[in-house]
């Protein structure tokens, strides 16, 4: 498998290498478009200022001369047509036809730098030839001559191209050392973020990054952290969920499975008989409200789910509701009062009827002999408002935070007839429809729940 790191360095070096073949063929371009025909110009210049300089000043000894000009850098060839004599640095090639020998002793000037047949290259600054120079005529003694001459090309690389080359090396060596180094630097934590990948999919959700960065990477680091927490919040939240699911399960099932087995005694009186019939079906009630709310909830927990938003009268919704719990209301001798203005809302009656059914069944449980509900539903041009308040048991401040909290219930012995999930239920639908649960409450007072719907 190659590695994060190893395609880094190989991609490094690449790039390098691609940006020393590019700039190669770009000074190569500007050598032969732009330098090349300036350094022809003044290598001719030179030469011609030596010839005049000849023919002028006569020198008394021409090869002692030449011998001083080989001596300071200039690697030089004269000929008078027969034999000639070379004078500095030596010649890789010495070949030079008599022809161009022929003719600048005829008075023309040979451009050998300007027209060197290899331009793939810059061999031309390069080429240690003969015929990689430049030929001038000039006369000594009234004798004609050719002079060819070029600069000895290792006399020209000075202490400072020598510098400058190291200098060029030793940085590229650096760059190179100090891209490795960050780049170790830089797959280190992917590295990390790679393995505590691997502890969460062993469900090691306490698996946290110590990584202090202020770059991408450090922002993902943080991101991690805080999938991490979420993770094992609600790996703690599912672990109570399974355990609340078993424990509500379970005692019901063990309450019919008891009364079950008493009924089976034929010593029974009918009123025994009757009161255990009468709590199996209470616990077989109690097992299908849960199993009805549990298979709601995965409903609305799933992010697919969408809403059959129609329009319909929400005070009709509410009446209905009072209707269907009024022997309750009866039974539990509490008095209902309600005040509802005509409003068509679009929404999910089917949703909604739940949220009503929630809240007027804990009103109704919660409330004290002789108490008082109240129905208030308002409109306004931005929302629908209903507000359902009661004068019953009330809860603390502590008990109100966690009342959304599936599974939860008030009364903490749990003689209440209840799932525990009826106001998780109301938050998530509301919710659906972009609305906001408001729960207000008082210990022995009562409690008002505030449900508001914006207008869709």
């Amino acid at each position: 498998m190659k590695t994060l790191y190893s395609k880094f360095v190989v991609t490094t070096l690449l790039v390098m290498i691609g940006s020393l073949c590019i700039g190669f063929l770009a000074t190569n371009t500007y050598y032969h478009q732009v330098i090349k025909e300036k350094n022809d110009a003044k290598n001719v210049n030179i030469a011609q200022d030596i010839a005049k300089y000849i023919e002028t000043a006569k020198p008394d000894d021409l090869d002692n001369y030449f011998t001083t000009l080989g001596e300071i850098g200039y690697q030089t060839y004269v000929t008078a047509g027969d034999k000639g004599e070379f004078y500095g640095g030596k010649y890789r090639d010495k070949t030079l036809s008599s022809n161009t020998v022929d003719r600048v002793l005829d008075g023309e000037i040979y451009h050998g730098m300007r027209d060197f047949p290899k331009e793939t290259f810059m061999t031309g600054f390069f080429a240690n030839e003969l015929i990689n120079t430049i030929g001038v005529p000039f006369t000594y003694e009234n004798k004609h001559y050719a002079l060819f001459i070029r600069p000895d090309i290792r006399l020209l690389f000075s202490e400072v191209h020598t510098i400058l080359g190291g200098l060029i090396l030793v940085m590229a060596v650096l760059s190179l050392l100090a891209m490795l180094l960050f780049a170790k630097a830089l797959i280190r934590p992917i590295t990390q973020l790679t393995e505590a990948t691997h502890q969460l999919a062993h469900e090691k959700f306490d698996t946290l990054l110590d990584i202090d960065r202020a770059d991408e990477i450090g922002q993902l680091a943080v991101s991690f952290n805080v999938m991490t927490e979420k993770l094992q919040e609600n790996d703690r939240i599912r672990k109570e969920f399974i355990s609340n699911v078993s424990h509500d399960f379970q005692s019901p099932l063990l309450n019919i499975q008891g009364y079950v087995d008493l009924l089976k005694n034929p010593l029974l009186t009918d009123k025994e008989r009757q009161e255990y019939t009468t709590i199996i079906e209470l616990e077989t009630k109690r097992l299908s409200t849960l199993t009805k709310q549990l298979l709601l909830l995965t409903s609305l927990d799933q992010s697919t789910r969408l809403l059959k938003c129609e329009p319909y009268r929400l005070d009709e919704q509410l009446k209905e509701t009072v209707r269907k719990y009024r022997w309750q209301l009866e039974e539990a001798n509490v008095q209902l009062s309600y005040q509802l203005e005509p409003v068509t809302y679009d929404g999910d009656a089917g949703l909604l009827q739940n949220v009503w059914d929630n809240l007027l069944t804990n009103a109704i449980k919660y409330n004290v002999e002789g108490g008082e509900i109240h129905v208030h539903l308002q409109e306004s041009s931005t929302s629908v408002e209903v507000i359902v308040e009661d004068s019953g048991i009330g809860m603390t401040a502590d008990q109100l935070q966690k009342v959304y909290d599936r599974f939860y219930r008030a009364d903490a012995s749990r003689t209440k007839q209840g799932t525990g999930l009826g106001l998780a239920i109301v938050k998530q639908i509301a919710e659906l429809h972009g609305g906001t649960v408001q729960m207000e409450s008082v210990i022995n007072s009562g409690t008002k729940v505030r449900i508001t719907l914006p207008k869709l």
